[in-house]
């Protein structure tokens, strides 16, 4: 069985397992590969001190997929937060994006963000799907956005905003 649970140091070496595999598919994330396993435990380790709204589906102690909201910085915007996520691919179609998704707007919105955005390249339709079941707006198509291997790729700007109501899914 596959839970959601908030985000936790221990699983480091395989969150970055899952962020590798995902991001070597160069087809939902931005990044190519995981950064370093150091890096990785300093950014959980930051992620456990702040209470991120960060997420990991983990199936035994294996992560096997991840959301997260992290707020902007500058005060103008720090109502603002940014969400990324990914799900390995042998998991993929099970209501596990739902379930990270659900979880993670709703400690968005307790940590005080009222405007989550998100970036997805425009051929990702399952995952726009998502977002808009759960009421996130397309407010920009961006032209070659995105390149993998010489090839360009568009991109969707999304947001969702806390006044929109409650959670649709």
């Amino acid at each position: 069985m596959v839970f959601v649970v908030p985000v936790q140091a221990r699983y480091a070496a395989s969150y970055r397992e899952c962020l590798d595999v995902v991001a070597r598919e160069q087809r939902y994330l931005a990044q190519i590969e995981a950064l370093p396993l150091e890096k990785i435990e300093g950014f959980l380790k930051d992620s456990v001190a702040t209470d991120a709204a960060q997420f990991f589906a983990v199936d035994g102690d294996r992560v096997v997929g991840w959301a997260d909201v992290f707020p902007a910085w500058a005060h103008a915007v720090s109502h603002c937060g940014t969400l990324g996520m990914g799900v390995a691919p042998a998991y993929r179609g099970q209501g596990l994006g739902k379930r990270l998704l659900q979880a993670c707007i709703e400690k968005a919105w307790q940590k005080g963000l009222t405007r989550i955005t998100l970036e997805a390249r425009a051929d990702n339709t399952a995952a726009i799907a998502l977002y808009e079941k759960f009421g996130f707006q397309h407010e920009a198509l961006m032209r070659n956005a995105m390149r993998f291997g010489g090839q360009y790729f568009s991109a969707v700007q999304m947001s969702l905003l806390r006044e929109q109501g409650p959670l649709r899914a």
